[in-house]
């Protein structure tokens, strides 16, 4: 295979990350703004706004954390990962599109659970694809690519709602109307990123049919994960995995509706996070090549130890310039510990349990993030104050730091 081109399904496969990371930004920057508008219209404090809109993230998390691993075997065994891709992929989807009907607060959180949770299971499938797309040599750089391009990617739909959101009293239209147009135009721009992955993908790497695939899938997971247990590495590195990418993606769920909560101007939150995409896009890049000349677990120690400090840093922010430079650095690692994270785990399972094992990833990783967004409205309510929440975030990335020298002094020792 050509070192520096792109296959075909390579490109496919990275087209599906441009797609969905539409909808990723949306979750990041104007859908909690608008379900912001929508719960002040009710009377809701920012507080309980803040905690109302982890408990919803929450939500949408466990729910693919409990099926994902057994869908995952179920994909392995039956040759359906496609099929269960595109389920979960239309959920989603459809999700997102309807966003826009609700008018209360409570019932727009209904639907963004069940958006949120078809996304997260197509991740499951989409990423065991990654043993299936390209080789072991080729998938850091693969798996870069997905991020990077997604990144930039997701500008294009993103740009147009920013317009729609900010502008609509001078457009003539109502802000319902601007957030019906931006859902739908994201939505769409969503699967049609996601066609030439269903087109191409074929599914090579198969564990043993099985006749009750259901029943036998619990099986299997038992049998994974005391299998995890005595493979030490894996078991390290999930475990590490757990905390470190918890204060990730609280971080990505949070960060504007946070801002938001503050009193922060929101179309400075918007413009902020835009540039986070636009950072993002080369510096995932950077890491990728980077990945070729310097050992991978090296790169994933220097993106924890960077999101401690910003960690730290968003503790005392309270002011748009600081938000604007935490946008910035967070674009610099966001990708980097996201690709190489996958990436570094597929390189370490047995390739023909792809999904069964991302699937309990998906537990480590989308899962994890219930305990981030939990503990920050929890630790919300409990001080009073919206930092009391967002300190608790730190003691993530610490704990993950310690775990993820373990897991890959473990590592090197296996190999």
């Amino acid at each position: 295979m050509n070192s520096r081109r792109l296959t075909k399904t390579e490109i496919s496969w990275i087209l599906y990350d441009v797609g969905n990371s539409a909808f990723v930004m949306l979750v990041a920057t104007i859908i909690p703004i608008y379900f912001n508008y929508l719960a002040s219209s009710a009377g809701i404090s920012e507080v309980d706004y803040l905690a109302y809109w982890g408990y919803a993230v929450s939500i949408s998390t466990v729910i693919v954390a409990l099926s994902g691993p057994v869908l995952g075997t179920v994909a392995d065994t039956g040759n359906c990962k496609k099929r269960l891709f595109l389920i979960s992929m239309l959920t989603g989807v459809i999700g997102c599109a309807a966003l826009s009907l609700p008018t209360s607060w409570l019932a727009f959180l209904g639907v963004f659970i069940i958006a949120k949770a078809g996304y997260n299971a197509s991740l499951i499938f989409y990423d065991s694809m990654l043993v299936d797309i390209t080789t072991a040599e080729r998938m850091d750089r693969i798996s870069s690519n997905g991020y990077a391009w997604g990144y930039i990617g997701s500008c294009i739909p993103f740009a147009a709602s920013i317009v729609l959101v900010l502008m609509y009293e001078k457009i003539g239209i109502t802000i319902h109307t601007a957030m019906y147009a931006a859902f739908l135009l994201n939505a769409v721009w969503w699967f049609a990123m996601s066609v030439p992955i269903i087109r191409v993908y074929r599914q090579k790497t198969l564990s043993a049919a099985s006749k009750k695939p259901i029943s036998d899938s619990f099986r299997r997971l038992g049998s994974t994960f005391g299998e995890i247990k005595s493979q030490k590495h894996i078991f390290m590195f999930l475990l590490a995995f757990f905390f470190f990418i918890d204060g990730v993606y609280t971080i990505i769920e949070m960060a504007t509706a946070y801002g938001s909560a503050l009193g922060l101007d929101s179309r400075g939150l918007l413009l902020a996070l835009l540039v986070t995409q636009l950072v993002a896009f080369p510096c995932a890049l950077i890491f990728s090549a980077l990945s070729a000349k310097h050992d991978t677990a090296f790169l994933l120690k220097i993106c924890i130890a960077a999101y401690l400090f910003i960690a730290l840093y968003a503790i005392q922010l309270d002011r748009q310039s600081e938000f604007w430079f935490l946008a910035v650095a967070v674009g610099m690692f966001q990708g980097a510990i996201q690709a190489l994270s996958r990436s570094y785990f597929a390189k370490i399972i047995p390739p023909d349990r792809a999904g069964e094992y991302f699937g309990i990833y998906d537990i480590c990783g989308k899962g994890a993030s219930f305990m981030g967004t939990t503990l920050v409205g929890i630790a919300a309510q409990i001080t009073g104050t919206l930092v009391g929440g967002v300190g608790v975030i730190s003691v993530l990335f610490i704990i993950g730091f310690i775990l993820f020298n373990k897991a890959a002094a473990l590592n090197k020792n296996v190999n």
